[in-house]
């Protein structure tokens, strides 16, 4: 894939050595693309070691700009509509597996069209969509299962909570409408280890096993934190190889963490300090519009240099440049006094927060930038106010 001189109106600032954090206008986020390929190259390993093939999820990391690098070690990408489902075909070009809760009449045929793998959740969306289905013979066709085996301590998280949309139970499976359906997918992790995986694994195999003889793939879905110290790799690639060598089945996994894992960062910058009991550091970095997790799950971030509150010296609020009340990132502690100008870094912002980044309020979206191997930053993206007014009527 042809990379400079494509739309995204690239520069290079070539400062060998020089802290980017300091280069770059904020805010920022910058991806580290010597951790992004080491990252790539273990997910490699595991496919070349287990005989599975592995996705990259769109709903945690669709950074185009480094989609030629993805395609060298992994094997495609998940997609959960229509519009991620065309961005792999025409960025990243490799398989597409689709999962939607629920298509739409008028966006099936496109996206059988787009999908190597189109799953349904639901046995409804088969029956109405199968006869059509015939009219896109080189699509293959999947069922979600639930387990109703739940891993994931947050509920907001958990596909297998209680009155989940997500996947078919077994009292609601119905195997009689299994003609036309080749693989089954299941998703219940969210950056969890090995362990987890192989209990839902023995849930399903509990639950469906019954149906995989039948099978010709079998999606595991997300939520492997695969790339992070600690994760039993060795007995993923054991469990993956049992399962295939069992039942006969190709195996699919769709990683979203794994792949950018600690691989980048959202550099802000201190725009006023208030006092209200304690300094609070108002950012051009918002909680609510550009890590909106930290509200949602809610999560504290790491920041670079900073520990918990009276750890170190000084100790001080984060927060956005919002009208939102609650637009507080956190409350961290410095060796050094917050001052206005001071660059603050965010860890491990590449997965689960470019992609939900919003214009709430006109706060700018934060460029996008690479850290290259060879020490350039390369400005990929900087956003301005047509991309928020567009977005409104």
């Amino acid at each position: 894939m042809a990379f400079l001189g494509r739309c995204w109106n690239s520069t290079v600032i070539d400062q060998p050595g020089a802290p980017y954090r300091d280069l770059v206008s904020t805010p920022c986020f910058v991806l580290e693309e010597e951790i992004l390929e080491r990252n790539l190259k273990l997910l490699h390993r595991v496919q070349e070691e287990s005989g599975a093939r592995i996705l990259l999820a769109f709903k945690a990391f669709a950074m185009f700009s480094v989609f030629d690098l993805v395609g060298r070690y992994l094997s495609g990408a998940a997609a959960s509509g229509l519009y991620e489902a065309r961005l792999a075909r025409e960025e990243l070009g490799l398989e597409v597996h689709t999962f939607s809760p629920a298509i739409k009449d008028d966006e099936f045929d496109q996206l059988a069209g787009l999908s190597d793998h189109l799953v349904f959740n639901s046995f409804n969306q088969w029956r109405k969509f199968r006869h059509r289905a015939a009219g896109h013979p080189e699509t293959r066709y999947g069922i979600r299962v639930n387990p109703e085996h739940s891993e994931v301590a947050t509920p907001l998280y958990d596909p297998c909570a209680r009155y989940s949309r997500l996947g078919v139970t077994r009292a609601g499976f119905q195997p009689e409408l299994l003609p036309g359906i080749s693989g089954l997918h299941f998703h219940t992790l969210c950056e969890l280890g090995f362990e987890p995986l192989a209990r839902t694994v023995a849930a399903v195999e509990e639950k469906f096993g019954e149906f995989l003889p039948q099978m010709q793939w079998v999606n595991f879905g997300g939520g492997h934190h695969i790339t992070r110290q600690g994760y039993d790799v060795e007995g993923l690639i054991s469990l993956l190889r049992n399962f295939r060598r069992k039942y006969g089945v190709e195996i699919y996994l769709e990683p979203g963490e794994a792949v950018s894992w600690q691989s980048g960062v959202l550099v802000g910058e201190i725009v006023d300090v208030v006092s209200n009991d304690m300094d609070v550091c108002i950012l051009d970095v918002s909680a609510a519009t550009h890590m909106p997790d930290v509200l949602e799950m809610p999560y504290r971030p790491e920041v670079l240099g900073a520990g918990m509150p009276g750890e170190k010296q000084f100790t001080c609020r984060l927060a956005g440049p919002s009208c939102l009340a609650g637009d507080v990132i956190g409350d961290y502690s410095f060796d050094v006094p917050p001052v206005v100008g001071r660059r603050v870094v965010f860890l491990d912002m590449m997965h689960y927060t470019m992609v939900k980044t919003n214009t709430f309020n006109g706060v700018p979206l934060p460029g996008i930038a690479i850290w290259r191997k060879h020490k350039q930053l390369e400005v990929i993206r900087q956003f301005g106010y047509r991309d928020f007014r567009d977005r409104l009527s």
